[in-house]
């Protein structure tokens, strides 16, 4: 057993705990490719590189994987992109 992991913790504890949550932002006909660069900026702190290169994932892929943590932590990034009148969603990194 790892000496770092409490014994306590069952299998499934475990796996949540490594399995982290992601929050997607979807293309969308509405916004600016501008705009969400500003947002990503704004919001997450990041840099106009960063921003732009998710941006154009999201503007190229349809969607790109903007922040990566806690489900507690992804809710409140998802409803933040809400409030800016983007469209995301969580799930479960793959």
């Amino acid at each position: 057993m790892d000496p770092g992991v409490e014994e306590d913790l069952t299998p499934d504890e475990i796996t949540l705990t490594d399995t982290p949550w992601v929050t997607v932002v979807w293309n969308d006909p509405v916004n600016l490719m501008s705009y969400v660069t500003y947002v990503f900026q704004k919001y997450f702190g990041y840099s106009k590189k960063k921003s732009e290169k998710l941006m154009l994932e999201v503007h190229e892929d349809g969607k790109s994987v903007v922040s990566s943590g806690t489900r507690e932590e992804m809710e409140r990034d998802v409803q933040a992109m809400h409030e800016y009148g983007l469209w995301a969603t969580l799930s479960k990194s793959e």
